[in-house]
């Protein structure tokens, strides 16, 4: 018998984040501090060793566990993830794909590329009818939307850099998995929203199929939880070959997919060098290609550098329309450029050039908006629902970590491999499945992101540290599909420019604009004054959103302390000791 939890209303509204259910047994691994069946939701927390930030209660205080038993911050940032594939199964997965960067202690900076890969049997116009008609419903449902998937191979090639033993940092997730936990409203809510897809695209009917979820039932996943002692007991084999790969394949075989043994044997995480940048005195790292994160950063960041937007003001006319202006023409040159770099050669020190990012402003008007039809990518010589998944982690030993992971839409292609209890992603969508085709978050593309063999989807992933005198300052990221990088770009301008709390710069309302469609995205509240501005300079607005992503953020105070601060907009959590 359980409690009724105290509604967990959206978190957008600020409302009680407290809930509880009866049970009261503890997983005899887990800490004695961490009970999956009675927690509570925490927003903000100032801390001395420590700190842990992300999309699930539950996983942040995995993480920070992990930290009080002697790991580093790469460590807690992989039992974190762990954790949050168990109890966080709409983006958290092992059949999904990420980015992780990270300061290490030492000063080294590390950009790892563990992204999903187009199968061995993909091709460019696999998504096109005989008469070329796009059939965006095959690139985002089901079997035939599904990359190979790159977490499990990322988890093990950042473990170089830890110091437990993996056994131990996956242990919690497969306790979690096997036994149990509550699961919040939003959770609940989500699930019943999933049931008819769950029955239109499983060959296998999986455990999250139930006539109607509640808050405060308990998700009990055991096939997950062998699936991550296959992990634990036998490394990457334990995924990538053996009992996992056969049972990913059979459901291939059953659902009409692509992913092959040799799709799977073949996939390898790939560490790539950092995209950095330095904005007014702060040194910026963040994700390079194929995340196109760390490049529009850049490129957004620089094109307002010499603009003065701190006169302007938080959300005034003056200065939402200069970065709506500048998110504009970076987003032009995503749809162009930007690619796997394995695959095809970005310009990415143009696109990020001084003398590039003038010209790019050189029709900028400050009066009137810049139709997206007279914007075009820039000239150069020579020539992602948005149910992603972010962590912030950061330990006493001075090593940070921004994680940014995903299954594309919420829960992915919403099958779950048979047998296997996880959720493949749908990220074939995140390719140019034709030219000048949308994807389903509205972002458009070429050459550059055609699908091939092998080829890593071009992505909008944004794991950002900041770095002042060289050291940790700031740590986040969001998920939010397209609208990930013009969200940090949001976060970074409030907090460095407009000398914004941490929690207003998270937490005020956001908006969104990528070029195409030619439409500003509104997060509700904000102000309406500005909004009627804005329309008479000439913008278009698209629907109001309830939310726009989530982000993760750890600032490093000036007495050494870390605040970390989980955004209001879900089920976010921060911890730390």
């Amino acid at each position: 018998m359980k409690k009724n939890m105290i509604n967990i209303q959206p978190a957008i509204l600020y409302a009680a984040l407290l809930f509880t259910a009866c049970k009261t047994s503890r997983h005899s691994s887990l800490s004695s501090s961490v009970n999956p069946y009675q927690y509570s939701i925490q927003k903000k927390v100032v801390a001395e060793n420590g700190a842990v930030v992300s999309a699930h209660p539950l996983a942040s205080q995995v993480g920070v566990e992990i930290l009080k038993k002697g790991g580093n911050a790469i460590d807690a940032a992989i039992a974190t993830q762990l954790a949050l594939a168990v109890v966080y199964p709409n983006a958290g997965n092992i059949g999904g794909g990420g980015f992780m960067v990270a300061r290490l202690a030492n000063g080294e900076l590390l950009a790892l590329d563990y992204r999903e890969k187009a199968p061995g049997a993909a091709h460019r116009d696999m998504y096109l009818d005989p008469d070329g008609t796009p059939r965006t419903d095959k690139s985002r449902d089901g079997h035939l939307s599904a990359g190979v998937p790159g977490t499990v191979a990322g988890l093990f090639a950042a473990h170089r850099y830890g110091k437990l033993p993996f056994r131990e940092l996956i242990e919690p997730a497969i306790q979690l998995a096997e036994k149990g936990f509550a699961i919040t409203e939003n959770e609940a809510g989500a699930l019943n929203r999933l049931q008819d897809d769950l029955r239109k695209f499983n060959t296998i009917p999986p455990v999250f199929i139930k006539s109607q979820w509640k808050p405060g039932d308990t998700l009990i996943q055991k096939d997950l939880a062998r699936t991550l002692m296959r992990i634990r007991d036998n490394g990457l084999a334990g995924f990538y070959e053996g009992e996992t790969a056969r049972l990913i394949v059979e459901e291939m075989q059953r659902g009409g997919g692509i992913i092959t043994y040799e799709d799977l044997k073949n996939y390898k995480a790939v560490y790539r060098k950092p995209h950095v940048f330095t904005y007014k005195g702060y040194d910026i790292v963040s994700m390079p290609m194929p995340s196109s994160g760390g490049v529009l950063l850049n490129q957004m960041m620089k094109m307002i550098e010499d603009k003065n937007i701190a006169a302007m003001g938080f959300q005034t006319t003056q200065s939402v329309q200069l970065m709506i202006e500048v998110k504009r023409r970076a987003f032009a040159d995503r749809a162009k450029y930007m690619g796997d770099p394995d695959f095809y050669k970005v310009p990415v020190e143009q696109l990020c050039s001084p003398s590039y990012l003038k010209e790019r402003m050189r029709d900028y008007s400050p009066d009137k908006a810049t139709p997206s039809s007279e914007v075009k990518a820039g000239i150069i010589a020579g020539y992602e629902s948005e149910e992603t998944t972010h962590l912030s982690v950061i330990d006493k030993y001075g090593n940070a970590v921004a994680v940014t992971t995903t299954l594309n839409n919420s829960y992915g292609s919403r099958t779950v491999v048979g047998h296997a209890g996880f959720f493949l992603n749908d990220e074939m969508d995140d390719f140019s499945i034709k030219p000048g085709v949308p994807n389903m978050f509205g972002a458009v593309g070429g050459e550059a992101n055609a699908i091939q063999p092998g080829k890593r989807m071009l992505s909008s992933m944004t794991p950002t540290i900041v770095l002042k005198d060289k050291k940790p300052f700031l740590v986040l990221g969001t998920p939010g599909g397209t609208t990930i990088p013009t969200q940090i770009f949001q976060t970074l301008v409030n907090i460095l420019e407009f000398n914004m709390s941490t929690e207003d710069a998270v937490y005020k309302p956001k908006f969104h604009h990528q070029w195409l469609p030619d439409e500003v995205y509104l997060e509700r509240g904000f102000p309406e004054e500005v909004k009627k501005n804005l329309e008479k300079m000439g913008y278009r607005f698209g629907r109001e959103r309830f939310g726009i992503g989530r982000t993760e953020i750890i600032k490093v105070l000036a007495d050494g302390k870390f605040e970390a601060v989980a955004d209001i907009r879900g089920d976010d959590d921060a911890r730390g000791y």
